[in-house]
């Protein structure tokens, strides 16, 4: 088709940002119901402290790596146009990462695509109107966005240092990307030793290959080398807020979450020393799905298939779900769906998508309810239509496992061996 081509679909994307980007300022102006999310003004509140040389915990409900704060300090600066300085390097973002994505997908160990197919699935990214909306409101995904990507690129072109120096920024910059550590780990595999008298030590020692060795090291050492500085700046507040906050997080509002009316219940029970507390244990069916069981099983097969069903688990079994943690997925999904029986079977894909909007729709219309009719929906009207979500979330979980366990394994994985020079 005439229209997937790179200069009309980038322009595209570029275009319905800024159309977001002047819509929410008319918003912002005339309306009761602004557009700008409230994360943007935490965002820029930090900034704000930073400018003054001040901590940016220093903001309440600043819950972020102060690299944020230090990026958005041109928002602090005089004149009303700087204030959106952040949406504008959000939006920007947005299109780094679906450029990123035509390159991985038109690579070998992407597939291979033709530049037209490429973009097609890139513009799940680049022309959803979802993505566009939540940058240009102010969210910081779409920076996370271009880390994945360039993440994914990294790895399988072999650029190990990097990949690994990429690795450890994203867990810095926002925690959940260390869930793909074992799952590269798992591709950097070298094939076990083919003789039948080879010996479990043998296989143990294959285990330890250059690859896996030099990944671990440097996403180790780019990660602690930027939480050193922070904590040498900020002190404790920084893993505190950072880090440690996100054990005990209780978030009931907005929150899709089949956790949100435990949490709203936690939220209004007084807070004791002693006993058991849910949020701090709810972590635990989530990470065991997301970190290991989904890696160790699928990784070899493919690895940015193997990531988007990951984070698909991940945010679906958090125990805090928000709209902008879709796009924790979504940035994924072009390298799943090329191969995926939610394209080949258009029945099943319609049904799945028809589905996951419909139970996010109910869920917002209850919340709505609550948050601006002042009725009470919690029970059963949200606790009801979140488990909805959860369930259909759970069902479209299944059948991306099982198209990722179907794929044949790629050799991409298996080339990375001892003997091959691994390049930054």
């Amino acid at each position: 088709m005439l229209f997937f081509t790179p200069s009309l679909v980038f322009s595209s994307a570029i275009l319905l940002r800024a159309i977001l980007l002047l819509y929410g300022l008319f918003q912002d102006a005339h309306s009761s119901l602004p557009y700008t999310d409230i994360d943007y003004f935490v965002f820029t509140d930090a900034a704000r402290y930073v400018s003054r040389g001040h901590s940016p915990y220093r903001r309440e409900t600043y819950r972020y790596t102060p690299l944020l704060a230090w990026l958005l300090l041109p928002t602090t600066w005089p004149g009303a146009a700087w204030f959106s300085f952040g949406k504008v390097i959000f939006a920007v973002a947005d299109i780094v990462a679906g450029w990123l994505m035509v390159l991985v997908l038109q690579s070998r160990p992407g597939g291979g695509m033709a530049s037209e197919r490429a973009l097609k699935f890139a513009s799940i990214w680049l022309l959803n109107p979802m993505v566009a909306t939540i940058s240009t409101r102010g969210s910081s995904e779409g920076l996370l966005g271009v880390m994945v990507v360039v993440l994914v690129w990294a790895v399988t072109k072999k650029r190990i240092v990097l990949a690994g120096m990429l690795l450890g920024l994203a867990v810095h910059f926002k925690i959940y990307p260390f869930i793909y550590g074992i799952s590269m780990l798992c591709y950097l595999e070298t094939p076990p030793p083919q003789t039948p008298q080879h010996r479990i030590i043998e296989q143990l020692l294959a285990m330890v290959n250059r690859s896996r060795v030099v990944l671990t090291l440097s996403a180790l050492s780019t990660f602690m080398a930027l939480n050193l500085v922070m904590y040498a700046t900020y002190s404790t507040p920084f893993l505190t807020h950072t880090y440690l906050h996100h054990l005990t997080r209780i978030d009931h509002r907005h929150n899709f979450s089949p956790y949100n009316t435990l949490l709203h219940l936690s939220s209004a029970s007084p807070s004791t020393t002693s006993g058991w507390h849910f949020e701090s244990l709810a972590f635990i069916p989530q990470l065991a799905l997301s970190a290991f069981l989904i890696p160790l099983a699928l990784a070899k097969k493919d690895l940015p298939s193997t990531m988007m069903a990951q984070t698909f688990a991940f945010v679906a079994f958090n125990k805090v779900v928000t709209s902008q943690y879709f796009l924790w997925y979504i940035v994924l999904l072009p390298f799943y769906l090329p191969n995926s029986s939610l394209r080949s079977r258009p029945r099943l894909g319609i049904t799945a998508a028809v589905l996951w909007v419909a139970a996010q729709a109910l869920y917002l219309q209850r919340a709505y309810a609550l948050e601006f009719l002042g009725q009470s929906t919690f029970v059963p009207d949200l606790w009801l239509s979140s488990l909805l979500f959860f369930g259909v979330n759970v069902w479209i979980l299944g059948i991306v496992i099982d198209d990722i366990g179907g794929m044949e394994s790629r050799d991409q994985g298996q080339a990375s061996v001892d003997g091959e020079k691994i390049s930054l």
